[in-house]
């Protein structure tokens, strides 16, 4: 049994946890009760207990023949409130819808999540809506301009060896390539994601330093065929002049919990 922080892991807690974060990673993929049971190595009898909890608590679901198995209703209500309790959140909200006002083009706020980012909020383009929100969802932050501008936060010598995952042709796979980008996010002061992520979407990055090193950070996307010199540069003005305004408000204060 692990210790966190000196207290030991709980395991029946921690199999329930493993077992949400899997459900969520198959997205429209429902898993049936061998597979559960197979990838978390728990006996079959056990999964099937722990599924049945979770499915009279709402967060699992199942089909009408019961053998397949989906997160639940109640994962989604708990990250909302997630993101209504969070007072950065709030605060740089009305700034996305300035910036996408602006510009035209969609805007997100992201949040570092181990070796991915967590996206908080987005206000997308009139121009290229996607149909499947980014709201709740996670991307390797080496493929990111929100990644890439985190990472560039902090020291070189804490990024993984690889090789890592490549989500386009253009995704960094290997960590002195990632290094490299990063010493160029430093000089500039902003991350460039050059369809490493989303092919056809050019991505700018700009962290947010109200953290040392910073938590969060802000994105403007773009459809390659709108993306002319005159317009990058614009992007880069408006979303520098957002971010020093949002750092000015110093999101967090006024009682409110620092969380880490």
């Amino acid at each position: 049994m692990s210790e966190t922080g000196g207290v030991r892991e709980v395991k029946s807690a921690a199999r329930t946890v493993e077992l949400l974060e899997l459900l969520a990673t198959r997205g429209d993929r429902p898993a049936r009760l061998q597979e559960l049971a197979d990838e978390l190595g728990v006996p079959r009898s056990s999964m099937y207990a722990l599924l049945q909890t979770l499915i009279s608590r709402g967060w699992v679901r199942t089909d009408v023949t019961g053998s397949l198995y989906g997160i639940g209703l109640h994962a989604l209500l708990t990250g909302t409130s997630y993101l209504d309790s969070d007072p950065r959140v709030r605060v740089v909200r009305p700034y996305l819808d300035e910036a996408s006002q602006a510009l035209g083009e969609t805007i997100h706020m992201g949040r570092l999540d181990g070796r991915g980012v967590a996206y908080l909020a987005t206000r997308e383009s009139h121009e290229y809506l996607r149909t499947i929100s980014r709201v709740g969802r996670r991307l390797p932050a080496h493929v990111g301009a929100l990644g890439k501008a985190l990472l560039a936060e902090r020291d070189d010598a804490e990024l993984p060896e690889g090789p890592y995952e490549a989500l386009t042709p253009n995704s960094h796979t290997g960590r002195e390539s990632l290094a490299a980008d990063l010493a160029q996010v430093r000089a500039r002061g902003h991350a460039i994601d050059r369809e490493e992520g989303v092919l056809g979407i050019v991505g700018f990055g700009f962290a947010l330093r109200y953290d040392s090193p910073a938590q969060d950070a802000i994105s403007c996307s773009v459809p390659v065929a709108r993306l002319t010199p005159e317009h990058e540069e614009r992007i880069v003005a408006v979303m520098r002049e957002i971010r020093g305004r949002i750092e000015a408000t110093t999101p967090g204060t006024g009682g409110a919990p620092h969380w880490r």
